[in-house]
C-alpha cells in the first residue's frame, strides 16, 4: 500500500455525523488491501497525481442510509468511488482503470466520480 490507506477507504463523514459504526471486519480489511494493491495503487502510479476516495467500505447500516445498492461491493470492502477532482482528468483515470483488473467499472453521475470494484 503505497498511496492509499485502509483508514482512507473506511472513513465516512456520514457515519461520523450519524454515529454509525463503520469499522470493517477482517474479511473486508483483506478485500480493501487487495483493492489497493491490485487496482488503486497501480492506477495512482500510472495517473501520476493524487486520487481522492469519496467512498470505500460501507457497513450495511451506512450503505442503507446513503441509498447504496443492496448487494454493493462496498459492503465487503471490494469497491471504491474515486475522483481526480475534474471530469476531464477522470476520463484519463477511467481509461487507466479499464486496463487494470476489475469486476465493475462505472462512470458515475456524468463523470463526477468513478466506481471501481475488484
Amino acid at each position: 500500500m503505497k498511496y492509499f490507506t485502509l483508514q482512507e477507504l473506511s472513513d465516512s463523514d456520514t457515519a461520523v455525523r450519524m454515529n454509525i459504526d463503520n469499522e470493517p471486519d477482517k474479511d473486508a480489511v483483506e478485500n480493501m488491501r487487495r483493492l489497493i494493491d491490485i487496482v488503486l495503487d497501480p492506477a495512482r502510479e500510472l495517473f501520476g497525481k493524487p486520487i481522492k476516495v469519496n467512498s470505500g467500505y460501507r457497513s450495511s447500516m451506512l450503505n442503507e442510509i446513503i441509498g447504496g445498492a443492496k448487494h454493493s461491493y462496498h459492503l465487503c470492502g471490494r469497491a471504491a468511488d474515486i475522483t481526480t477532482g475534474s471530469i476531464s482528468a477522470n476520463r484519463r483515470l477511467f481509461a487507466i482503470l479499464r486496463k487494470l483488473p476489475h469486476k465493475e467499472l462505472i462512470w458515475e453521475k456524468g463523470g463526477i466520480w468513478i466506481h471501481v470494484a475488484l
